[in-house]
């Protein structure tokens, strides 16, 4: 059963609302975790604080997950205030937090500094704990049956944003504000609200953040961070360049172009046969397994003979295991005619793709209560 969460009672000293413009207009406030190590240096002499006080204040925000000053009692009282609303402004501010699965599913939707509403998830299981995480305040995309897509792009978020948001998570697993007692946030996935690879450069920041070690960063292993994306193909070839391992998932949900140009409409740009190439060559030069996200919805995308277009497809650049299927049973948006497929429907699907020696699992959804699915719960707000 879910239910809603003062947020008073999961976060004692909860952040405070931004008075902010109106959705869309200017950036958002400079924040320690949007400088690389020389732009802090540069932001240190730009405020007249010796560079220790920068690496302080880093300390706490990556190491000790703390936003508070009052916490921060290393640093000059009388300057504490000053310091640390220069370099860690309010980005985020709660406006409701939903839970889920006994309290180890904990939904949160945020506002941002200019009004924009974004979304994040918190998930614990007996063996990690994943927070899915927004990478734009809408999405551009316009696939019809995702509840992010139908409301349209607002912005992208800075990478302080991003960032903000597993800082939060990681905040609320290391508290032992969930349920299970104090454990550590293990594994980051960029599948909320908004497509990453259109928000690049912002995308990108934020997992550096996460992989540099404190007081840089978080401390992430890149291995246990996915980056999802539509099929964005230009973007998903650099990414291959980073040089940082991170697991990429592409959400296909059609091995055909017929019926991929409906659900995911920059396939018209970037063709299932181009995107598939794209997401083989990501684990040709990174050595690591894509994942194919696959969205099943009845009657529209999940018939055996797909799934054995989709086998061939997939095994059409090799087979040295580069891939790895992840069904996901639909969370259908209220009014959609998009719904989940049958149990029976879904078995036959993972079946024709075993047969095909393609690897395949069904995912283990969380949250269908709480308005789960990506945008549903900014959209009733």
């Amino acid at each position: 059963m879910a239910n809603e969460v003062d947020v008073a009672d999961v976060n004692p000293r909860p952040l405070p609302l931004v008075m902010a413009p109106p959705k869309g207009r200017g950036k958002p406030p400079r924040h320690l975790a949007d400088l690389s190590a020389e732009e802090r240096k540069a932001a240190a002499e730009e405020l007249g604080l010796p560079a220790f006080r920068v690496k302080q204040v880093a300390h706490h925000y990556f190491a000790r997950l703390e936003r508070d000053p009052e916490a921060m009692t290393d640093l000059p009282a009388k300057d504490r205030d000053a310091i640390v609303g220069a370099l860690l402004p309010p980005l985020l501010s709660k406006v409701r937090m939903l839970q889920a699965d006994g309290g180890t599913t904990r939904k949160t939707l945020w506002r941002l500094f200019d009004g924009s509403l974004v979304e994040s998830v918190l998930m614990r299981y007996p063996d990690r704990a994943t927070v899915c995480v927004s990478s734009q305040a809408g999405c551009g995309m316009a696939c019809p049956f995702c509840a992010t897509g139908q409301g349209g792009l607002q912005r992208n978020m800075s990478t302080a944003e991003i960032i903000d948001q597993v800082v939060d998570a990681a905040h609320q697993m290391a508290s032992g504000q969930v349920p299970g007692g104090p454990g550590r946030l293990s594994n980051v996935v960029f599948m909320g609200m908004g497509e990453p690879m259109a928000n690049y450069k912002a995308m990108i920041g934020a997992v550096r953040r996460m992989v540099a070690p404190a007081p840089d960063g978080l401390g992430l292993s890149a291995r246990n961070i996915t980056v999802s994306t539509v099929g964005l193909v230009p973007r998903m070839r650099q990414l291959a360049t980073e040089r940082i391992p991170v697991t990429l998932a592409l959400s296909l949900h059609a091995p055909d172009d017929e019926l991929r140009n409906e659900l995911v409409p920059i396939n018209t740009r970037f063709s299932v046969a181009e995107t598939v190439e794209a997401a083989w060559e990501y684990a040709r030069t990174t050595k690591r397994r894509v994942s194919i996200e696959y969205a099943m919805m009845r009657d529209i995308n999940d018939q055996a003979w797909r799934a054995d277009l989709l086998g061939d497809v997939l095994n059409s650049y090799g087979d040295w295991g580069w891939v790895h299927v992840n069904l996901i049973p639909l969370n259908p948006t209220p009014g959609s005619k998009w719904t989940a497929s049958r149990r029976e429907d879904e078995r036959e699907f993972v079946r024709r793709l075993e047969a095909k020696g393609i690897p395949t699992t069904v995912r283990d959804t969380r949250g269908s209560d709480i308005d789960g699915a990506c945008g549903q719960l900014a959209a009733v707000e």
